[in-house]
C-alpha cells in the first residue's frame, strides 16, 4: 500500500457489527490473537503500531480488554454509533451462544468427557495467548525504548504476574509508571 493509497476502513456500521460478531465467534478462549490478525493483518484497518497503543488503553481501562478494543475501533471509524455497533457484534451472538452451552454444561457437567474436553482446552489457550505475545513482540523493535529495555520491561511483567503473583492493576501501575516515565524521557530528548 502506497502512501496515496487509501486507507481500508469498514463500509458501514453493518460491516463493522458484522466484523466483530465473526471476530467474537472465533475467539474461544481469547480473541486477541483473532482480532489482531483480522484487524491488521488481514482487514488492515488498523497498523500494528495502531494495535498495540489500542490495545494497551483497553487493558488498562475497566472492563473486557476486548470489549475496549472493539469499542476504540467502532468509535475511530463512526464515532459513538460504530462503538456501539462493534460492541453490539462482540456480544450479540456469542452471548446467545453462551447462554446455549451454558444450559447444556448444567446437563452435561459431571460427565468425564466434558470435563477432559474443558482441561484439554487450557492448553489451548495458553498456546494462543504465547503465540499472540510473540507476534506482537515484533512492534518492540519501532519503540522509542532500546529493545533491550522494552525487553527486559516484558520480562519483569511476566515475573510479576507468574512468579510473585501480582494482581494484574499492580503490575501495570508499576511497570507501567516506569515505561511511561522512561518513554517520556527518551522522546523529550529526541526532539528538535
Amino acid at each position: 500500500m502506497t502512501p496515496e493509497t487509501p486507507r481500508p476502513r469498514p463500509t458501514s456500521l453493518f460491516d463493522l457489527f458484522l466484523s466483530f460478531t465473526v471476530l467474537a465467534l472465533q475467539g474461544f478462549g481469547g480473541v486477541l490473537a483473532v482480532v489482531q490478525r483480522e484487524m491488521v493483518e488481514r482487514k488492515r484497518w488498523l497498523t500494528q503500531e495502531e494495535f498495540l497503543e489500542d490495545w494497551a488503553v483497553a487493558q488498562i481501562m475497566p472492563g473486557p480488554n476486548v470489549v475496549n478494543l472493539a469499542l476504540m475501533i467502532g468509535g475511530r471509524y463512526y464515532g459513538l454509533r460504530g462503538a456501539m455497533s462493534a460492541l453490539a457484534g462482540m456480544l450479540t451472538v456469542p452471548l446467545m451462544v453462551v447462554l446455549g452451552l451454558a444450559l447444556l454444561h448444567a446437563h452435561y457437567a459431571n460427565h468425564p468427557g466434558v470435563a477432559g474436553a474443558l482441561r484439554g482446552m487450557a492448553a489451548v489457550s495458553a498456546g494462543m495467548i504465547a503465540a499472540t505475545g510473540l507476534k506482537l513482540a515484533s512492534a518492540l523493535r519501532k519503540h522509542p525504548l532500546p529493545l533491550w529495555l522494552t525487553g527486559l520491561i516484558a520480562l519483569l511483567c511476566v515475573g510479576f504476574v507468574v512468579v510473585l503473583r501480582l494482581p494484574l492493576a499492580y503490575t501495570l501501575l508499576i511497570l507501567g509508571s516506569v515505561a511511561v516515565t522512561l518513554t517520556y524521557r527518551t522522546m523529550k530528548g529526541k526532539r528538535p
